[in-house]
């Protein structure tokens, strides 16, 4: 299956259980494409002691999944992309979203 993840949160637990949803789906042997969106964007850098969330991401990385984040978003917050992370678009959630076969949001 190809699986469309999309993420608004910013909040530690709520993108921590996205990403683990993400890396077990991945291991389901299921194509996964994450992208960020709005707060979203902010997710390498809200780690807590609770929730390892760069250890989710990298793991999603290392292990074939692939990472967008709204470019506009990045701006917006005077960020830019990262290399697990690289800057993205619209078209790139577009294309997320029309060919996946299922999407969930967090």
């Amino acid at each position: 299956m190809k699986l469309g993840i999309v993420i608004c949160s910013n909040d530690p637990e709520t993108v921590w259980n996205a990403f683990r949803f993400a890396n077990f789906s991945l291991k389901e042997g299921d194509e996964v494409k994450v992208f960020l969106l709005a707060k979203g964007v902010e997710c390498e850098s809200i780690d807590t002691d609770k929730f390892k969330v760069s250890e989710q991401i990298r793991s999603l990385f290392e292990n074939g999944g692939k990472i967008f984040a709204c470019g506009s978003c990045l701006k917006i917050r005077h960020s830019e992309g990262s290399e697990m992370c690289p800057l993205s678009s619209m078209k790139d959630l577009h294309d997320l979203v029309k060919e996946s076969d299922k999407v969930v949001t967090f």
